[in-house]
């Protein structure tokens, strides 16, 4: 299996294959509208605008796992992302990253990343960097701000367009 065959659900309900993104290098967040690190939506938004030229896209998970910090629906949740900063990057429907409930992504993302693998996920934002072949290149935790993995970002995007 691949993160390629998975299939997940954009905000509006359609189901999206994740294979649609096969090219791109992909940063894959788990979010939240509530948490001490919503603030990285600037800067997630930052590296979008900059780098989305250049075959890398970042894909928004909301989750209300953790303390009930993003308790509202996905269209509460599209709106504040847009609304607050300035989201264009691609939010998609609220998952379950942990427990039995957990979303298919998730459970890949979390037995097959080579930083950590098996480890659940702690907190809100932690992101997973993907290659463009789909190869998960690191997991990185929620104090690690965008702005701090963007060499690892663009060692990526160079990897894909060699």
């Amino acid at each position: 299996m691949s993160i390629f065959d998975i299939q997940v659900k954009r905000m509006n309900g359609e189901l999206r294959n994740l294979k649609e993104y096969k090219g791109k290098t992909i940063l894959i967040v788990n979010t939240a509208s509530k948490c001490g690190f919503t603030k990285q939506f600037e800067g997630l938004e930052v590296l979008y605008k900059k780098y989305k030229e250049k075959d890398f896209t970042i894909l928004g998970f909301p989750c209300n796992q953790f303390l009930r910090q993003d308790p509202g629906s996905d269209i509460d949740i599209l709106e504040f992302c847009t609304l607050n900063y300035g989201v264009s990057f691609e939010m998609f429907s609220k998952i379950n990253v942990k427990g039995k409930e957990i979303n298919p992504l998730y459970d890949y993302l979390v037995k097959n990343n080579p930083t950590t693998p098996g480890k659940k996920i702690k907190w809100n934002f932690e992101k997973f960097l993907i290659s463009a072949e789909g190869v998960i290149v690191k997991r990185y935790q929620s104090k690690d701000k965008p702005e701090d993995i963007e060499n690892d970002i663009v060692k990526e995007i160079e990897k894909g367009t060699t």
